[in-house]
């Protein structure tokens, strides 16, 4: 018999800075965070390089 989990969710924005380098660090620092708190990526989505990009995360209740 398979156990269910219970999964609790997130999305967080990362807004485009002018400058990659930082826009890179800045989503570096946002993974390492969360990750530090239990969250995994699941998926990250951006729609044009001039929208926020979405990150998804899940982490197990």
């Amino acid at each position: 018999m398979s156990t269910i989990h219970s999964f609790e969710h997130k999305v967080i924005e990362v807004k485009v800075k002018l400058f990659r380098n930082t826009f890179l660090e800045d989503i570096g620092e946002v993974l390492r965070r969360e990750g530090q708190g239990g969250w995994e990526l699941v998926n990250a989505v951006q729609s044009s390089s001039a929208t926020p990009l979405l990150l998804f995360f899940k982490r197990r209740r």
